[in-house]
């Protein structure tokens, strides 16, 4: 039952079938063309033959009544010489003659006449024989005259065997004929139920594969219908046509990875809305704030106008750009404009122990790029690196054209100081972090360097990640590449 069961929801081959059909209506056509060129050779075959025969036998009629009886004749008549005579010649004319049909001739009652005929010419052969002993023995004429009147006997019979040769020769002529007519007849009925049975077959074929595709494809238009109105849970069962088979599998799976495709973009979407507000949640410490209000208060204070002013606008256009308004992708020369706003209120705080330089090839003007993603590794290089050293720290923020031999460019984006620097194992720690999906809680000193590899990886592709390069002592260099087109 399992086999059965098994065989019955096997699916069908739209190949197969049609091959089957075509492979069937083939047969059908050359069948009848094959036995009607076989009937044809057949019957041809036949009537070489009898045509053959009966031309045959009448030449060896006509060398009996005329040549043999002549022959002899004139022998008697002493016309001739028994050796000159060409008695045996023609003897051997008929014998010949008489073989060439037997080879040819496979009908009984045709081959008994033959036989007789032969020995009949062998009976002949005979008298010729007695007759020419008869001249050598000069035995009287009356002798050699019955002699030939008994030649002439033989020749008559065998004339009358090959008349009636001819005769049933000439009827085998007529049945063949007729064969024929009913062969043609039966061959014509045969052939006009074969183009019958073609058309239906044709009929029941197209119906058939235009019915295993239709209804196949009119499902996949349902789910197709389903999944663009928002309906990725529908599904489609699997198609009993091979060809479509892994159409009808495909297309579940793309609407299932189409669902898990959108659930995973929320989920990132979800986790990007939350990486920008801690981004944000991280510009605007209070100690940042309270620093930077300090540091106005001691400047007012002690009546350094300009530099209040200077501070004040760096403070407001750091926290402008900051928002942007709500978009993501801001102007480059925002984006450092950003950065340079911040050093500007960081440098008046630290102007001891603070100097920095930013740099960026013009040729980038107008490029768009991801917003809030050097002011984290700056904040991150001025407090765990330049603070951390003794003497004068030096910052240097750059953005640059970086061509491959590929002819694809990017842009190379580098926080370089010349702080602190990280041990070899704090250093392979920070680059464990950065690349985990699910960081540790004890980020607090490399949460920026985190925040902007995660984004980073949302915005641009999991391959732009950050690079460090540091040695103790001596400073830290954090870069990263993302792609630039003009």
């Amino acid at each position: 039952m399992k086999d059965q069961s098994a065989k019955s929801s096997r699916p069908k081959s739209i190949k197969k079938t049609l091959r089957f059909s075509y492979i069937l209506i083939l047969l059908m056509m050359i069948l009848p063309a094959v036995y009607s060129i076989y009937i044809t050779l057949h019957h041809t075959n036949q009537y070489n033959q009898i045509i053959q025969n009966v031309s045959r036998a009448n030449r060896i009629n006509l060398i009996i009544n005329q040549d043999i009886s002549n022959e002899i004749w004139e022998i008697v008549a002493g016309k001739k010489t028994f050796e000159e005579g060409r008695q045996y010649a023609i003897l051997l004319q008929i014998e010949n003659g008489i073989s060439e049909i037997l080879e040819t001739n496979s009908l009984n009652d045709n081959r008994q006449k033959l036989e007789v005929a032969n020995r009949a010419e062998k009976t002949l052969k005979k008298y010729i024989d007695l007759l020419g002993r008869q001249i050598a023995n000069n035995n009287p004429v009356s002798e050699q005259e019955e002699t030939l009147e008994e030649i002439r006997g033989c020749a008559s019979l065998m004339n009358d065997i090959f008349q009636d040769f001819i005769v049933a020769e000439i009827q085998t002529l007529s049945e063949t004929n007729d064969s024929i007519r009913h062969s043609s007849i039966l061959l014509s009925i045969v052939q006009i139920a074969i183009v019958i049975f073609v058309i239906c077959l044709a009929f029941f074929s197209m119906y058939t594969v235009s019915k295993s595709i239709r209804q196949p494809i009119h499902s996949m238009e349902i789910l197709s219908t389903k999944i663009a109105s928002g309906d990725l849970s529908a599904r489609i069962d699997r198609s009993n046509v091979e060809e479509l088979d892994n159409l009808s599998v495909n297309l579940n799976t793309m609407a299932g990875k189409i669902k898990e495709l959108i659930e995973e973009n929320i989920r990132e979407q979800k986790n990007l809305q939350k990486e920008e507000m801690k981004t944000l949640q991280a510009q605007i410490t209070p100690h940042f704030l309270y620093n930077t209000f300090d540091t106005i208060i001691w400047l007012a204070e002690s009546g350094q106008t300009s530099q209040v002013v200077e501070i004040t606008k760096a403070f407001s256009n750091f926290f402008r750009i900051s928002l942007s308004r709500g978009h993501d992708w801001i102007p480059i020369e925002q984006e450092l404009e950003h950065v340079k706003s911040y050093l500007t209120v960081q440098k008046i705080r630290y102007r001891d122990i603070l100097n920095y330089s930013i740099d960026f090839d013009k040729r980038l003007s107008g490029t768009m790029v991801l917003k809030l993603i050097l002011q984290p590794l700056v904040e991150n290089a001025i407090y765990h690196g330049i603070k951390n050293k003794r003497g004068r720290g030096m910052l240097k923020v750059s953005a640059q054209i970086d061509g491959n031999s590929d002819g694809e460019n990017c842009i190379v984006f580098s926080v370089e100081d010349n702080g602190k620097g990280f041990t070899t194992e704090r250093l392979e720690e920070v680059k464990k972090e950065l690349k985990s999906d699910n960081p540790p809680e004890n980020l607090q000193n490399t949460y920026g360097l985190y925040n902007v590899n995660k984004r980073l990886n949302l915005y641009y592709d999991k391959a732009v990640n950050l690079e460090i390069q540091s040695v103790l002592d001596k400073g830290t260099v954090i870069s990263f590449k993302v792609p630039w087109s003009k």
